[in-house]
């Protein structure tokens, strides 16, 4: 019968073996698509530099390694999802689906592989359900990033809303039109997610998108419901020639109305968050302080 290390020597030979077609298949792989790669990096489809330093680290491994696994990946729906997913993250400019797909392989797949390796082949002694933990959080990762980018966009579009609302009802009733409005915001606003939006869509319009058509992809790269009211509102004006003016002042109210209330389930939420702590630490504390003076004065105090 099979001892126990014999087995993990089978399986730690079959990973290393694992590894090497790998490590070759990637080599071969990119020699022989070598030209075009090089093509495609001169005529500027470089990607921005991320913010994560992991995903800057990774970016080169990702490359040479798992890129060509990735595509071998053929879902469609799948693919769908993680598209929408990295263009409401507001990183379409840093990673594609093939990058995404490819941070999945490299720190879920092939990271614990070569962990587990190393750990059999320089007998580190760490438990491996530790190198399949980190797989799976490996795996995560680039969902964990987009989901945490996507939150912040969030929370930024929506504190800048109803201000930028406010600027566009001035600016139409100074005598500005819609367009222009929304060029003044862009070129006063710093370091805003909505401002950078805007410029996206003033780009498209400039282009030769219809300014129905801009908006329309301004919401699908939001994937907000106050953006995509906005968006609707303004549509709907246009074209049944209601004031643009008027129409904005009324968003602006509705906007406000919707931010007050917010802040009111917050605050509700909060108040009830505040109940665990309260019954698990300030109401024995208050128990001791008021009963334990009773409950000594009963038991020692006729002696």
């Amino acid at each position: 019968m099979l001892s126990f290390d014999f087995l993990i020597l089978l399986s730690g030979l079959g990973l290393a073996a694992l590894a090497v077609y790998l490590f070759a298949s990637a080599v071969f792989t990119n020699n022989a698509n070598a030209d075009a790669d090089a093509l495609a990096w001169a005529s500027g489809d470089e990607p921005r530099k991320s913010k994560s330093a992991l995903i800057n680290f990774s970016r080169p491994l990702v490359h040479n390694f798992t890129l060509q696994h990735a595509f071998k990946i053929k879902s469609e729906s799948y693919r769908t999802k993680v598209e929408k997913l990295i263009l409401t993250s507001g990183l379409s400019q840093e990673l594609n689906v093939d990058e995404f797909i490819g941070l999945k392989i490299l720190w879920g797949i092939m990271a614990p592989i070569v962990l587990i390796i190393l750990n059999f082949a320089l007998q580190l002694g760490y438990p491996y359900w530790l190198c399949f933990a980190l797989g799976l959080m490996g795996f995560q990762f680039p969902n964990f990033y987009c989901k945490n980018e996507k939150k912040a966009r969030y929370i930024s579009v929506i504190s800048d809303l109803p201000f930028f609302i406010d600027l566009l009802a001035l600016s139409t009733e100074a005598g500005l039109d819609f367009i222009n409005a929304i060029q003044r915001i862009v070129d006063k606003a710093e370091n805003s997610v909505l401002a950078g939006e805007f410029a996206i869509m003033l780009k498209d319009i400039k282009l030769g998108s219809s300014r129905a058509d801009s908006m329309k992809e301004l919401a699908q790269r939001l994937d907000i419901p106050e953006i995509t009211s906005f968006v609707a509102v303004i549509t709907d004006a246009d074209y049944t020639g209601a004031p643009i003016s008027i129409v904005l002042k009324d968003q602006s109210e509705q906007m406000r109305l919707e931010r007050f209330v917010r802040a009111e389930k917050a605050g509700s939420k909060a108040s009830q968050a505040m109940l665990i702590p309260m019954m698990v630490f300030i109401l024995p504390a208050v128990f001791i302080m008021v009963f334990a003076p009773v409950i000594l004065q009963f038991f020692y105090g006729g002696k």
